[in-house]
């Protein structure tokens, strides 16, 4: 790798000595990107509530579950108008909020008084649900219709969570947001995460990547990585991670066509750092097995 692993300076935080605001901003800072449930429920007096929380995600697909958590108020231990709905009405729809739609979810999470419908306020759009009562959200491509089975109490103080596990009855895709394969595309789902403080990130353009599943096959591992290549000064800990996730060393001789190529020759004339960084480029095209034969070439000088 390109250096030596050193320790770095390390802050240690012990919940039990920091304020809870402080412990709530070390949580939601380094927790990153946390997806954002828009979540619609009601009352028995009919009264509808909206609102976002990025304390959520999906946990099971069979059944299919998932759980978000309106915590209690760290500023005055009182329960949020979602928790106290499920109580009443244990349904709700959750909604995946999109770039287009997020300053309109983030208006709904105003603290309104009980029995203002923030559909109203944010602009939202509801329609009719077909399986439980809260109504739905128009804007939003991703909608899944559920039942609370369980509402778990994770303490009685403020800031303490609350564990809402939903299953999924209905789930509602826009066929805008599908491939041709009919899965969901990222880049025309275009979803936000929450980040720390008042900072989202969009899931679009070079914020999307591909890391190849490992799970059909076993990688060689680190262990077996040649010394030269493992103490490279050039190749970093993901380049390393890539070559390790091969399965067997490739064979090659020196008429491949990988040594024909202007950019080897002219990195083999220029030593093994070159060659190493002609290696780096070839993972980068994701070209795994052209970058080890001239990885393995190297080493035979």
């Amino acid at each position: 790798m390109v250096d030596e692993y050193k320790p770095a300076a390390m802050r240690t935080i012990d919940p039990r000595e920091t304020t809870i605001p402080a412990m709530h901003s070390y949580l939601l800072g380094a927790v990153i990107p946390r997806p954002i449930a828009l979540a619609s429920t009601i009352d028995k007096a009919g009264n509808i509530n909206l609102s976002p929380f990025s304390f959520f995600n999906c946990f099971s697909a069979n059944p299919p579950i998932l759980v978000f958590s309106p915590s209690r108020r760290g500023r005055d231990n009182t329960t949020k108008h979602t928790f106290d709905n499920i109580r009443e009405v244990p349904e709700v729809v959750i909604h995946i909020v999109t770039y287009s739609m997020v300053e309109q979810a983030s208006l709904s999470s105003c603290e309104f008084p009980k029995g203002v419908d923030e559909f109203v306020k944010s602009g939202l759009t509801a329609v009719p649900s077909q399986m439980v009562r809260p109504p739905r959200v128009a804007e939003s491509p991703v909608a899944f219709e559920c039942k609370v089975n369980q509402v778990v109490e994770l303490g009685t103080s403020g800031a303490a969570g609350n564990l809402v596990i939903c299953e999924v009855l209905k789930m509602h895709i826009r066929e805008s947001v599908l491939d041709g394969s009919g899965k969901i595309d990222p880049h025309r789902l275009d979803a936000v995460a929450r980040m720390g403080g008042n900072n989202y990130v969009r899931v679009q353009g070079e914020n999307i990547f591909s890391v190849p599943k490992p799970n059909e096959k076993l990688g060689i591992g680190f262990d077996q990585l040649p010394e030269h290549i493992l103490r490279s000064p050039v190749l970093t800990g993901n380049d390393l991670g890539k070559l390790a996730n091969i399965e067997i060393l490739p064979v090659w001789s020196d008429t491949d066509e990988v040594f024909k190529a202007a950019g080897f020759v002219q990195a083999r004339k220029q030593g093994e750092r070159a060659i190493h960084e002609y290696a780096q480029q070839l993972l980068q095209q994701g070209k795994l097995v052209e970058a080890w034969k001239v990885l393995l070439a190297s080493e035979r000088g």
